[in-house]
């Protein structure tokens, strides 16, 4: 009896998380069945929550360092502490929602009194255990405005409730959140499977509960349901008891369609009891019964003493009575029954009968009657009153969720309220810039339709106005460039504005914009594109022309005529022969001597020493006297021009091979410029801008 199991309790906290809890439920008596409805894993990325953790160990006078750290569960304690490269300081407030928190926090050596943590109270008549009670408890702590402007750390898992950092934000202070696990929905085994399938099948006789610790644990456990069960299975699950410890899990639970739901409370203890209350000992409850057997008995044979009864177990002491009436009327005879398990032993012998025994009897059975309703009576009304402490703990239980949802509700309607008084703010200030870019639209629109306005009455003027910027342009053009035809394309386009407006003003516009472009027309030109042609071409062949010391020798070569007859010669002069041979001797020797020998004229020294690298510079001089004098061309700068194409023909004179052709050549081109380029006096339109003016000033 002693071994015999009250039920089986599938227990869905992560892996590794539950031996405190087995160990007791074992002690009391229940069997255990590790099913996690939920995984904790690392993330995937820790940087973050690194950093968040290194500003812990900020000097305590730095501004930007944390007021308070908060963590909400046992396995965010974990994670953080696991990447800490030192304790924990001393002087900074931590917040934790449970006992397992608190728990937690005692494992890795943060505890009272060196450490401040903060959570909620214990001491209630009614503890809670979640963000409610953990915000009142901070704002215990540091007051109603001890936040604001302070800098909070939570660190939590990924996802999870907003309400506690809303809060603490409308409080004024700086959260900030890091990441320190990450939720993983697991694959039980198949041999767990199949025990689940056994415990949804065993019917009545296989007692089983299921405790779910989070919202997230009950959805996880819908979804594996719907994969791995049957529909009867699943409908089995749901009418099977729950143990949740906090309402808004139990509220999770019943949104899934369970309906055997028992609210514990937060902590290991409160679950081991509210698990003891669902499956009372076996033991106790066969004890009871066989008590109230032998009470049924006693008050027959008045024997004994009656004692306490479980209401549960009124039938079974209303058939023990009546067993005990039918073996009292088989037993008169004198043989001795063996005795049956849970029967009362057969009587002894009776004893001599008198009046006085007999009164004694009735007076003992009278008494155990009255002990045996009175006992009877106390058990209904503590039947009753336990039946009744439920009713007010569900209703209580139902009131909490109640009130929870309405301040969820109060939260939600009051976000949403800013958010609405936050787009009516918008919306004002959109329609107020809306009526201010109205009414510019409408200032522009009245600025245009007066500059029509006066368009239209002042055509004249306007036509004028273009002409004389026309003629501005042209002038300004003509004085830089010289380009006269430019600006007599400017007159014409000037004449023809002014064909179309009358008047005798207009006419005298007219008549000085046609002397101007008589006076461009006779105007001489000079060539000033072909000149810098010429220039270009004389500043590209720079580079090819060689030097003075430079001119190509060609090789001596002896050359002699070929020698006469000395005969015909001697016969026809009268002479003697040997004399004539030596005489074409000596003649064909002075030829070749004379062949071997080149003979040139230099009249400057300093071409001839001329090395090689400053005949680079030599060339580059000349170059750039001609880039100048393209320039001043352009610009016609003559005195300038002069000055440059003269500097550059001495110095082609002076360094260079005047035999050369390509000198030669060089030399004509600016010789050509320089020659080309006279001074021709450009016209202006001084008398066509006149007339603009006097039409302007109404002269």
């Amino acid at each position: 009896m002693a071994g015999e199991r009250r039920a089986t309790v599938v227990v869905t906290r992560p892996g590794g998380q539950s031996s405190a809890l087995l160990a007791l439920l074992a002690n009391a008596g229940f069997g255990t069945l590790e099913f996690p409805l939920i995984d904790i894993a690392p993330v995937d990325d820790d940087a973050p929550l690194r950093a968040a953790l290194d500003e812990l160990y900020l000097p305590p006078d730095a501004p930007g360092r944390y007021a308070l750290v908060v963590f909400v569960s046992p396995n965010a304690i974990d994670h953080a502490f696991s990447r800490l490269g030192a304790p924990w300081p001393a002087d900074l407030p931590v917040a934790v929602v449970g006992p397992g928190s608190v728990a937690a926090l005692v494992r890795q050596g943060v505890h009272g009194p060196s450490h401040r943590v903060i959570s909620p109270s214990t001491e209630d008549a009614d503890p809670r255990f979640d963000s409610e009670a953990l915000y009142a408890a901070i704002e215990a702590h540091f007051g109603t405005n001890g936040l604001e402007g302070k800098r909070v750390l939570i660190v939590r898992g990924d996802g999870g409730r907003e309400w506690l950092a809303e809060r603490l934000v409308e409080a004024g202070a700086k959260v900030e959140k890091a990441t320190a696990y990450r939720r993983v929905l697991p694959e039980p085994s198949m041999q767990k499977w199949e025990r689940v399938h056994a415990l949804l099948a065993g019917g009545p006789d296989i007692r089983h509960a299921w405790l779910l610790t989070s919202s997230e644990g009950v959805r996880n456990l819908a979804e594996l349901a719907h994969e791995h069960l049957t529909a009867d299975e699943i409908a089995r699950l749901k009418r099977a008891p729950l143990v949740c410890p906090h309402p808004r899990i139990a509220e999770a639970a019943r949104g899934a369609g369970f309906d055997r739901i028992t609210v514990s409370g937060a902590g290991d203890e409160r679950i081991a009891h509210s698990l003891e209350a669902l499956f009372p000992a076996v033991e106790t409850q066969r004890d009871s019964e066989a008590h109230a057997r032998a009470s049924a008995s006693s008050s027959i044979h008045s024997t004994s003493a009656p004692t306490d009864a479980n209401p549960a177990t009124a039938p079974a002491h209303q058939t023990a009575y009546e067993t005990a009436q039918s073996r009292m009327t088989d037993s008169n005879d004198s043989k001795k029954a063996s005795p049956q398990p849970n029967v009362t032993p057969p009587l002894p012998p009776n004893t001599p009968f008198t009046p006085f025994e007999q009164q004694k009897r009735r007076g003992g059975a009278g008494i155990v009657l009255l002990w045996l309703v009175v006992v009877i009576l106390a058990v209904a009304a503590g039947a009753g009153a336990f039946v009744l402490n439920r009713k007010f703990d569900r209703a209580g239980a139902e009131l909490s969720q109640r009130v929870a949802q309405a301040d969820e509700q109060n939260a939600d309607l009051r976000a949403k309220a800013d958010q609405a008084a936050s787009a009516t703010t918008a919306l004002n200030t959109q329609i107020i810039q809306l009526q201010g870019k109205l009414a510019d639209a409408e200032a522009h629109s009245q600025a245009l339709q007066q500059q029509y306005q006066d368009l239209a009455s002042n055509r004249d003027d306007w036509t004028v106005a273009e002409v004389e910027q026309i003629l501005s342009s042209a002038s300004q053009q003509l004085q830089l460039t010289g380009n006269v035809q430019l600006a007599l394309f400017a007159l014409q386009s000037a004449d023809e504005r002014l064909a179309s407006t009358t008047g005798p003003q207009v006419v005298a516009i007219r008549k000085a914009i046609a002397a101007d472009i008589d006076k461009l027309k006779s105007a001489p030109t000079t060539d000033l594109t072909g000149l810098a042609i010429k220039l270009d071409t004389a500043i590209d062949q720079i580079g090819q022309l060689p030097l003075s010391g430079e001119a190509p020798i060609a090789p001596a070569r002896a050359q002699a005529a070929e020698p006469a007859n000395s005969a015909s010669i001697a016969a026809a002069t009268g002479e003697p022969r040997w004399k004539v041979l030596w005489r074409q001797i000596t003649s064909g020797i002075g030829q070749q001597l004379s062949s071997l020998v080149s003979v040139r004229r230099i009249d400057s020294a300093d071409a001839m020493l001329t090395s090689p690298d400053q005949g680079y510079f030599v060339r580059e001089n000349v170059k750039l006297r001609l880039l100048s004098a393209r320039l001043s061309l352009l610009s016609r700068s003559e005195p300038t021009l002069k000055s440059d194409l003269h500097a550059a023909d001495a110095a082609l004179a002076r360094y260079f091979d005047a035999s050369s052709k390509k000198v030669q050549a060089v030399r004509d081109l600016v010789k050509q410029v320089d020659s080309a380029s006279l001074a021709v006096a450009v016209p202006n339109l001084n008398a066509s801008l006149a007339a603009v003016h006097q039409f302007k000033r109404g002269g």
